[in-house]
């Protein structure tokens, strides 16, 4: 324990001696303890103790909360690229190959150095994207990707602001502020409801926009290890390998998503996405379904059927307690009422849905029912 405390001083007189004198101060700055135990502590909540707690709780549905936090998270995005932008990358002040850090205190320099500070600041809120799945019982959207992604930035960013707040490395924060915008923006949208998905189709698009963002950042680091700039080298390889091990995350998870075959339409598993069809359109999809409304594929989910009238208005005749089942189509158990024979149906015929189709059971004379698709298809359902 000695040597341990002995290791912790001796890092800490290195911080304070070679740390910006600016920034020493400022909240979470002087070590990067308490950021580290925030990032574990949200790791810990968002995989354990928050799926423990929402084990046996229905979830909760937060449609404003949510709408109100992603326009809140836009505007903050929008402020933070605006400050980052006109504080040194937009000003004709900033230089895209070499950009050493300004140690003064000018009011451009300051403004920058305080846009760095809100930039660490904002990784912790967005701990709340994670914590909103959490709530929802969203857990598959609690991905690996998802949780490296945010687990990992506020430290990341920490040292920057401790040791390099301003110069070359910000360019990172104004890529990354601007894809927020849009990222967000997609959030907003999509909590507000399903009449808003038609608008949604450039989704894969925003996945492509986050990985051109890691390319751009590893190219503008990873050239100062070719040229002769007064940038720290260890902050070159900081940031660049950050951008790589995002890069192959996200290309994995786009090639999951949207190459694969087992892609699911009803739900989004982006690092940084929620959902695209809100409570609400899920909850009554599966009513549909289980009241024996067509799915998409034209196949009657649990076959409920009433008195003999499935819900989309065709007439059977009644079933052995008014139930039948279809499975992929096929038919899983139809007894007929009456030993074997229908009624109310000449012959005994009592037509089913099927894939779509109209199938046929014929009482043989063993008793047993034959199938025979007509393959005529069933009249649309009308809604």
């Amino acid at each position: 324990m000695a040597l341990i405390m002995k290791y912790i001083d001796s890092m800490q007189r290195y911080m304070d001696s070679h740390g910006d004198s600016r920034t020493k101060d400022w909240p979470m700055m002087s070590s990067p303890f308490p950021t580290l135990a925030v990032c574990l502590t949200y790791v810990y909540l968002v995989k354990v103790l928050g799926p423990r707690l929402m084990e046996n709780r229905k979830p909760f549905r937060l449609q404003n909360t949510l709408i109100i936090y992603n326009a809140a998270q836009v505007i903050f995005s929008a402020w933070l690229f605006y400050e980052i932008a006109f504080s040194g990358w937009l000003t004709g002040h900033y230089n895209f190959r070499c950009q050493p850090v300004d140690y003064s205190n000018s009011p451009r320099t300051l403004r920058m150095v305080h846009a760095c500070w809100w930039y660490y600041f904002s990784k912790f809120t967005e701990f709340m994207d994670t914590i909103f799945f959490v709530l929802r019982k969203k857990t598959s959207q609690v991905t690996t990707l998802h949780v490296i992604h945010h687990g990992c930035m506020p430290m990341s960013v920490w040292f920057g602001v401790k040791f390099t707040p301003g110069g070359h490395s910000t360019f990172f924060g104004l890529l990354n502020t601007f894809v927020h915008i849009v990222m967000y923006t997609y959030y907003m949208f999509s909590a507000m409801g399903p009449q808003y998905q038609k608008y949604l189709w450039w989704k894969k698009y925003l996945t492509t926009l986050q990985m051109v963002q890691f390319v751009l950042i590893m190219v503008h680091a990873f050239q100062l290890l070719f040229i002769d700039c007064n940038y720290p080298k260890a902050f070159v390889w900081w940031i660049g390998m950050h951008a790589v091990m995002f890069f192959f995350l996200f290309n994995e998870f786009y090639k999951n998503a949207y190459k694969g075959r087992r892609m699911r339409k009803d739900k989004d598993y982006d690092v940084d996405v929620q959902q695209p069809i809100s409570d609400k359109a899920e909850e009554e999809q599966r009513t549909l379904l289980a009241n024996g409304h067509i799915a998409g594929n034209g196949v009657i989910s649990n076959g409920s059927m009433p008195n003999g009238y499935p819900k989309n208005g065709y007439k059977t005749s009644p079933l052995i307690n008014g139930n039948g089942a279809t499975l992929n189509g096929s038919i899983k158990t139809s007894t007929l009422a009456n030993g074997g024979s229908s009624t109310g149906h000449k012959n005994g015929d009592v037509p089913l849905l099927a894939n779509g189709y109209t199938a046929k059971l014929a009482a043989g004379g063993d008793g047993n029912a034959k199938v025979q698709l007509t393959q005529r298809k069933v009249p649309q359902q009308q809604k």
